[in-house]
């Protein structure tokens, strides 16, 4: 018998699987905290203050992230996603993927939340490779990338990034996919 496929080809999955491996997980970082309170309250104490001073300057970016989230999930929809980044969007999904790679900004890790959101509703991993691969291309240092090795080589190089990432992307696409769990079980019936 052949599993369930969702719409876009991907196996279906049974939600609200075990989610006890976060739990056990928080588990053993306090009490790995604890015991070291124990054995040493000194070092527990400079391993708190790191915690928070790391929590602390991260929290704007989280605070960015969920945002970007909230308003996107209010503001795009899964049509648009299918129709310029979805299976069916061909070439339009790479010219979409490209230039939308080039034009982002900020540093990477908050982009990896917001293309796994993207992802589950709808958009193509070969189209978030080419996407994080057209983001090596900064558009306010191709100035100065052009003082220092002149108009000609930063045009090429551009050029040349591009095209790698639009073979990257055909790359990615033909590799084989394997069927993802998410938190739960395929459902094979």
């Amino acid at each position: 018998m052949k599993p369930h496929r969702q719409e876009n080809g991907s196996p279906a999955v049974k939600q609200g699987g075990s989610k006890r491996g976060g739990w056990i997980f928080l588990a053993s970082v306090i009490g790995a905290y604890a015991a070291l309170a124990v054995l040493s309250p000194v070092l527990a104490e400079k391993s708190a203050r790191a915690f928070l001073h790391l929590a602390w300057s991260l929290l704007p970016v989280l605070l960015l992230v969920f945002a970007f989230l909230f308003l996107g999930n209010l503001l795009i929809r899964e049509s648009f996603i299918r129709r310029y980044a979805g299976h069916s969007s061909g070439w339009l999904g790479y010219v979409f993927a490209t230039v939308t790679g080039i034009l982002s900004t900020g540093p990477i890790y908050v982009w990896y939340p917001l293309l796994a959101d993207l992802k589950n509703k709808g958009m193509r991993e070969t189209l978030i490779a080419v996407f994080l691969y057209n983001r090596a291309i900064k558009l306010p240092w191709l100035p100065v990338l052009a003082s220092y090795f002149g108009l000609k080589y930063t045009l090429v190089l551009t050029c040349w990034m591009i095209l790698g990432g639009l073979v990257e992307g055909l790359i990615m696409e033909r590799i084989p996919k394997r069927p993802q769990r998410k938190q739960g079980v395929i459902d094979s019936s």
